[in-house]
């Protein structure tokens, strides 16, 4: 039995971090308290955390196993994960009868509530520093689960999620005291004595709050939702997605020993997951006890969500098209660079992927003199092919294929236009079963309206579409269609033009979309970072949530008050 986490452990440990991640949402300055090189890890790194070697032995150590989490109304195990690297995972996660589970973990509620804002957040915060020291092991579930390559998993599967886990919890915990707890009230009266009272404000959990998990990133979405509702009061019923639960059950085990240690109801977090084609999310969306949902995933079922859990506050991210418009810049070379590699990155299997290129069909001017619309796409393609033409780099660049549908999108978007750059087959030499493509670049008319074309709808993974546009002002009546009726996580743009920079931007705040204007160097337009760029705005269909701001939090609470007389 571990010794108990007391108040004053977890405030000498944890405070100066909750003080400095409140300080940073206030600067936007770049901050990170967990590491993103590996070897800060292990012996001679963080304390307590697991090395490289250490890592990988307890990732392997669950395969084929029964992950045991020791949660009521477990009426039997439910698994079947395979890598999209190849191997069978062979984890067994215990499946909940709903009907037994989600009383129990209301039952712990009282006390979650009456240990406060601070307390609860500084329990959210041990959790994340054991999930930290164990970034190694997770990086291999997280690689393992959605495709992604191992460096990309260990960084934005662990110290970038942690990250916006850490965010919301200060968030959280900054939108809670903005009440006092308590006061005293007294009106005059005049000649007569004042009136007196005395009043207390407690902030309450809306109930259960349910995370409905994505394949592609398990943790970095799915933690936002979690610490934010459970530093707001809230018990935590986490749906992984089937191809993606070992992440978010290595999350749930560490959160119910926390909150164990910390004298709370370990059930307070607990994990759901789905025997296959049991489809639970829907039934468990529309139960009473849960109040509060956080999804990430198609834009079908996050519709179907918002219009029936009625009695949710639902936080969404769903689909959108992505979209870069070139209208000009002095630095030709670094636009290529750049794009190529924001279009290659994971596979093109990021929200944030730009899928839409608009190209003037006159072409654009550079530092390296004007360039057609063709050979913008053909020099495009060819940073692709030089980024990627090594397999050992590309499928380190690319990771693989989440599943078959993403591979049927890429092998079918030939057929819809002219194709730039074609895909081809990587070899990824440590897993041969790995489902591995480059992506392909389709040339397509935007010139002429078109209901159905293609680059009005997304076509998540390696596909792109290179938009032939009449001018840059064309292009932006194009961005603005797009963002207002199928939605926008990332926009970039490339001009040396002040004006067209200015109705670039105006687009942009009209519609919510968050835009980076002439990317050329190390960031792009995929990433963003934690206490300092928002994820999504939730103004525009893409999502109706951002991570992170204050509306990301404060309405997973309320504030009871207590009056007394005085």
């Amino acid at each position: 039995m571990a010794a108990a986490l007391t108040p004053q452990q977890l405030s000498e440990t944890h405070r100066p971090t909750l003080d400095r991640a409140l300080e940073t949402i206030g600067t936007r300055a770049y901050w990170s308290p967990h590491p993103e090189h590996p070897k800060a890890y292990g012996e001679g790194g963080a304390p307590g955390s697991l090395g490289a070697a250490e890592g990988r032995a307890a990732f392997d150590a669950v395969l084929n196993t029964r992950f045991d989490l020791d949660q009521p109304g477990t009426d039997g195990w439910a698994g079947g994960e395979v890598s999209p690297y190849g191997p069978e995972l062979g984890v067994e996660y215990p499946h909940a009868d709903i009907d037994v589970l989600l009383p129990a973990m209301k039952a712990g509620s009282a006390a979650w509530r009456a240990a406060g804002p601070e307390t609860r957040a500084l329990v959210c915060l041990e959790i994340l520093s054991r999930i930290s020291a164990r970034t190694h092991e997770m990086a291999h579930a997280v690689m393992h689960t959605s495709g992604q390559a191992f460096m990309m998993a260990f960084q934005a599967g662990g110290p970038h999620a942690q990250d916006r886990g850490l965010e919301a919890v200060a968030y959280a915990y900054q939108e809670q005291t903005r009440t006092p707890g308590a006061a005293d009230w007294s009106k005059p009266q005049g000649k007569r004595d004042p009136l007196r009272l005395t009043k207390t404000f407690t902030t309450s959990g809306r109930g259960i709050a349910l995370v409905i998990g994505c394949n592609t990133f398990p943790t970095w979405n799915g933690y936002p939702g979690l610490f934010a509702s459970l530093a707001t009061g809230n018990p935590v019923l986490v749906k992984p997605h089937p191809r993606a639960v070992l992440p978010l059950a290595l999350t749930v085990r560490i959160a119910r020993e926390v909150l164990a240690e910390a004298g709370f109801d370990a059930n307070l977090v607990a994990l759901a997951a789905e025997r296959p084609g049991e489809g639970i999310a829907k039934a468990l969306a529309v139960r009473p006890e849960v109040r509060i949902i956080d999804y990430t995933g198609s834009t079908a079922f996050g519709d179907w969500l918002e219009a029936n859990a009625r009695q949710a506050q639902v936080y969404t991210e769903k689909a959108g098209v992505n979209t870069i418009v070139v209208d000009s810049t002095d630095n030709y070379r670094g636009l290529l660079a750049n794009v190529a590699f924001s279009l290659s990155l994971y596979s093109g299997q990021m929200c944030t992927t730009p899928q839409n290129l608009l190209i003037p069909r006159d072409g654009i001017t550079t530092d390296d003199g004007p360039k057609s619309y063709d050979e913008v796409v053909a020099d495009i393609a060819a940073a692709v092919n030089g980024l990627l033409g090594d397999d050992a780099r590309a499928a380190a660049l690319l990771g693989a294929l989440v599943n078959p549908d993403v591979k049927a999108r890429v092998e079918a978007a030939g057929e819809l236009g002219e194709v730039a750059l074609p895909s081809r087959t990587v070899a990824n030499a440590e897993f041969p079963d790995a489902v591995v493509r480059t992506p392909v670049v389709v040339k397509l008319d935007g010139t002429k309206t078109d209901e159905d074309a293609a680059y009005l709808s997304e076509c998540f993974g390696p596909v792109s579409f290179a938009v032939e546009v009449e001018s840059t002002s064309a292009a932006l009546e194009l961005l603005r269609r797009t963002i207002r009726e199928k939605g926008a996580m990332t926009v970039g743009a490339y001009t040396t033009s002040p004006e067209v920079e200015r109705a670039i931007e105006d687009v942009c705040l009209d519609e919510s979309a968050q835009l980076s204007l002439n990317l050329t160097g190390g960031v792009y337009v995929n990433q963003t970072a934690a206490f300092s760029d928002f994820h999504g705005s939730g103004g525009n269909p893409a999502a109706n949530a951002a991570l992170c701001d204050a509306a990301f939090v404060a309405n997973r609470f309320r504030v009871v008050e207590v009056r007394r007389q005085a």
